[in-house]
């Protein structure tokens, strides 16, 4: 016994101890909620009973009378945790519990609905309400109003309509009834009545709050005014033009006793004929608000600089924004004007520049940038142009010659380093003509076609002369032909055209040498008087420059020479 003294008391221990963790659980897992609440409802209507937050995984559970074996009655059901009565019966009468668990724990609430017979159900609230103030009634059946757009709201009074008991109500957009100026006449039970349609069908949900009047002229209280703009505003005007200045100003619950007005520099604006003032008020959720306008004809030099006030004043307080008229200043408009065209001046200068030294710029970027002789090393050329030109043992022009063989090769090559491939000086007695004009012309960049004024385009008779001429003219047509294809359809060299010894007559040329003419133009070339060397005539200077423009860059580091040599 005494051994299995002390083995018991531990069993009773830990008993103990077990049964105070399950009534500690117990409390802290069932919360209910205290008191019941209580609502006094009508027959007929749309009611619901809330129980609370009941989103996510909370798990709600609706009984009446506290047990689950009597069930809900006929006409109530359950959505979305709500308990809806579609609609009140008289059978209704009696308490419900609403049973809400989540992962914190349960909670209860208790509700007693008292289902009355009458049409309108008893106040669920006192309104007081002060005599001559703008009030405004809540409906308070937003969750219901939610459901249905298009929801009709209605207001009795005393179950009569409210329009035949009442001046001038009016209900918001939130179903509110709002009372201008309430009297002793407007106290009494208003009941606010909301036709819904819910799954095709029409019912009407109703709430009832009961309204009393203070009669007490004494006990009218009056909010203090407050000026919400201007507080302290600085406008931009011109003299002479018509300006327009608003102050709006909160008033309270009512705009009785409330004044608005205007003043410049302490004067009241009425001294003024150019003034003019106006003021309405609005209402904004139960709160009024005033908002004056002053009109001004014509800004006059006194009205700049001086403070313009916008007052609100009732017999609380009073309250004033403060408004500064400057003249407008032009200067920053006329600068940016100034500057906006003197940079439309620099870049149409710019621009012309460019064009008009375009030559001249690009020749100078090309001495200043040496590199890009060396890119076009690397495309495997072997000449920087190609000379075409009509010659034939003395029936050619002697001045196309000359320009041929000698002044061309004087300025381009001794010059500037260019390598010239020129028909007549460049080529070997006995080769393959047209193989070699050819390959000459597929070797080089640039394809130089001389055109003179004096080149004839026929041969006339049978002689020895003109047999030369004929062949002179077939070989500087398969030039022509070889280079014009190439540049025209296989990205092969660029034509350069030059006219030589006046006007050149293009009709008994080819129709490709009238496209490259009309499409870049052609560089002319004056014969120098006798007193400058061909190739330094200042009147040709030009010349000299726009044939290097259209040229590729000079190449680096050749040493200026005639090539005398065949093709390779």
């Amino acid at each position: 016994m005494a051994a299995g003294g002390p083995g018991r008391i531990w069993i009773w221990i830990w008993i103990w101890i077990c049964c105070c963790a399950a009534l500690l659980s117990l409390a802290v897992g069932h919360n209910h909620m205290g008191a019941i609440e209580s609502y006094d409802v009508s027959a007929g209507h749309l009611f619901l009973l809330s129980c609370g937050g009941s989103e996510g995984r909370t798990n709600v559970t609706w009984t009446r009378g506290g047990e689950r074996s009597l069930g809900l009655p006929p006409g109530a059901e359950v959505r979305q945790g709500e308990l809806w009565f579609l609609p009140l019966l008289a059978s209704h009468n009696g308490t419900y519990t609403c049973q809400k668990r989540d992962q914190r724990g349960s909670q209860e609430r208790e509700f007693r609905v008292s289902v009355s017979s009458g049409g309108c159900p008893s106040p669920a609230e006192d309104r007081l309400l002060t005599q001559g103030v703008s009030s405004a009634l809540p409906c308070k059946l937003d969750q219901i109003l939610g459901l249905n757009s298009t929801a009709d709201v209605r207001w009795l009074k005393d179950c009569s309509p409210v329009e035949q008991q009442v001046a001038s109500p009016y209900v918001d957009r939130q179903g509110n009834l709002r009372l201008a100026s309430p009297s002793q006449e407007d106290a009494g039970i208003y009941t606010c009545l909301l036709d819904v349609r819910l799954d095709g069908r029409s019912y009407t949900a109703a709430r009832s709050l009961a309204v009393t009047v203070n009669d007490k002229p004494g006990d009218l209280v009056f909010s203090e005014p407050a000026v919400v703009f201007p507080k302290q505003e600085t406008v931009m005007v011109e003299l002479g033009s018509r300006v327009e200045l608003k102050c709006l100003a909160y008033v309270g619950f009512s705009d009785d006793e409330t004044q608005m007005f205007w003043t410049v520099n302490g004067s009241l604006s009425d001294d003024h004929p150019q003034l003019q003032d106006s003021a309405k008020y609005v209402e904004d959720r139960g709160r009024v608000y005033g908002l004056s306008t002053l009109s001004i004809s014509e800004v006059l030099p006194w009205f700049l600089d001086v403070p313009i006030r916008c007052h609100v004043e009732n017999p609380s307080a009073q309250d004033e924004g403060l408004v500064w008229l400057q003249e407008a200043d032009h200067s920053g408009r006329y600068t940016s004007m100034a500057l906006c065209l003197a940079s439309s001046l620099a870049v149409l200068a710019l621009a012309a520049g460019l064009l008009f030294f375009k030559v001249d710029l690009v020749l100078a970027y090309r001495k200043l940038c040496p590199h890009l002789a060396k890119q076009q090393t690397a495309d495997g050329k072997l000449y920087d142009a190609y000379v075409s030109y009509l010659h034939a043992d003395g029936e050619c022009s002697s001045e196309t010659a000359a320009f041929a063989l000698q002044v061309l090769p004087e300025a381009l090559e001794k010059q500037h380093g260019y390598s010239l491939y020129i028909r007549g000086r460049d080529d070997c007695p006995g080769e393959a003509m047209h193989d070699v004009i050819a390959a000459a012309v597929r070797q080089s960049r640039r394809l130089i076609i001389i055109l003179s004024a004096q080149t004839p385009s026929s041969t006339d008779g049978g002689t020895e002369e003109a047999s030369a001429l004929h062949r002179s003219q077939n070989q500087l047509c398969f030039e022509q032909r070889v280079g014009l294809h190439d540049a025209l359809t296989q990205s092969g060299p660029r034509v350069i055209l030059l006219e030589i010894d006046g006007l050149v007559d293009y009709s008994s040329l080819p129709e490709s040498l009238r496209y490259i003419k009309r499409k870049q133009g052609v560089l002319k070339w004056r014969r120098a008087s006798s007193s400058h060397r061909l190739s330094r005539s200042p009147s040709n200077r030009l010349f000299w420059k726009s044939l290097r423009y259209h040229m590729p860059p000079a190449p680096v580091g050749r040493a200026p020479t005639v090539a005398l040599t065949g093709v390779p």
